[in-house]
């Protein structure tokens, strides 16, 4: 499958659409999901051009799997839901249409600030 330069969070990347930013460095842009699923629920992807985790395993650089790890790490700290600040958090990435992949580019999904409940229902 070949990147769609036309998905929302290409669209968002590149400044076209807006969203309520957490964080952004030279790897990673957070924002807040805009249909939260629960009292906490933000977004990280990556910067570069990535389908899905296993896209990104693939052809990521060494710099840039350090940089979305980090990233999602600095991010839950920001939140208030790393172990650190908080009580923890579900750090999700759906991967193609058996795992409920809507957007395809690779994201991750933080949620927290109360229980998340079960894995999969």
């Amino acid at each position: 499958m070949k990147y769609d330069d036309e998905n929302i969070f290409a669209k968002i990347l590149r400044g076209e659409i807006p969203c309520k930013r957490i964080y952004e460095d030279d790897f990673v842009l957070s924002f807040y999901d805009i249909n939260p699923q629960k009292k906490i629920h933000a977004l990280v992807i990556p910067k570069g051009k990535y389908i899905d985790l296993d896209d990104f395993i693939q052809n990521a650089s060494p710099d840039e799997m350090v940089g979305l790890l980090k990233g999602i790490n600095i991010v839950a700290k920001k939140l208030g839901i790393s172990v650190d600040t908080g009580k923890g958090y579900r750090a999700l990435s759906n991967i193609s249409e058996h795992g409920g992949q809507e957007v395809p580019h690779l994201h991750f999904h933080l949620f927290g600030g109360e229980r998340v409940g079960k894995m999969v229902e």
